[in-house]
């Protein structure tokens, strides 16, 4: 996006969304407002590149270092200590990684208000509730997840990652307890697969509204949704003051949690039953003028 607004000549406006392909690798869909020619789009995918320099991780130890309170994580074996991360950054003389796009770039143009631009609407939204554990739809795919799982157990993830250990260097901000294997790292959990970031990226100005009125703006259309008139609340409606520990009066934590659940639920409800009386109301609507 860096590139792309570069080129352009302004602040290009996305909403991204990172779907795994069939053999789980990363595939972007990416809608952005305005026009710029396609050889253009095309030429700076191909120029755009990320960097990871990162210490070398192919040649594993044959056991697990130690912790020593004073000098950190030792190498048993010879008795040294094994280089910092910073230590092992300045030993580098070219990344470990070089990250491209792939060459199937298809870039399409659409014009607001047509079947295209709700279509596309429609496929990038569902994103945001679908999880990437969905992905895999066959056993095929199913045993393929599994291998890249395992793989991806003892491969460093992130500086502080505790698999730099396996590879004869201590992860950023080193502490004891690390052990090879059992980073808790999104990366490292089979619902994510080696996805450690989010999955739906949106630019500030994607809305042009602030999360305060996204949040005004649900509450509206649940209230209306509900019947109820969306009133100002009373600034002095309500006195707000700490409540000591142990006080008598107030429920326990689970309690507490179970009620909100509860509460959460019927509204959800409600809200389906109104969802579907309105959608019936429609297609009544509907079928009475057609009859005319």
């Amino acid at each position: 996006m860096q590139n792309l607004r570069r080129v352009a000549g302004y602040d290009v406006q996305y909403f991204a969304t990172v779907e795994p392909q069939r053999r789980l690798a990363p595939h972007l869909h990416m809608a952005i407002r305005g026009t710029l020619p396609r050889a253009e789009m095309k030429q700076i995918a191909a120029a755009t590149y990320h960097q990871v320099w990162w210490p070398q991780a192919d040649e594993p130890l044959d056991h697990v270092p130690v912790w020593d309170e004073t000098a950190g994580y030792i190498d048993k074996a010879t008795g040294e200590v094994l280089p910092t991360w910073d230590e092992a950054l300045d030993q580098l003389e070219e990344p470990q990684h070089v990250i491209r796009f792939g060459d199937q770039i298809d870039v399409k143009g659409v014009l607001a208000g047509t079947p295209d631009a709700d279509q596309t609407i429609r496929y990038l939204s569902k994103y945001l509730t679908k999880s990437l554990g969905q992905t895999p739809d066959s056993q095929a795919q199913r045993d393929h997840a599994a291998r890249f799982v395992d793989a991806l157990r003892f491969e460093p993830c992130s500086p502080t990652c505790p698999n730099w250990l396996r590879y004869g260097v201590q992860p950023k901000n080193a502490r004891r307890g690390m052990t090879p294997g059992q980073c808790r790292s999104k990366a490292h959990k089979p619902e994510h697969l080696g996805y450690a970031g989010r999955r739906v990226l949106v630019s500030r100005k994607w809305s042009n509204k602030t999360l305060a009125e996204h949040r005004q703006d649900r509450r509206t259309w649940v209230l209306e949704a509900l019947g109820q008139p969306d009133e100002p609340t009373d600034p002095h409606r309500y006195l707000w003051t700490p409540v000591p520990a142990g006080d008598a009066n107030l429920a326990p934590l689970t309690v507490r949690l179970l009620h909100s659940i509860h509460q959460r639920q019927r509204w959800r409800a409600h809200l389906r039953e109104l969802e579907a009386a309105t959608s019936c109301q429609a297609l009544s609507a509907t079928k009475q003028s057609r009859a005319a």
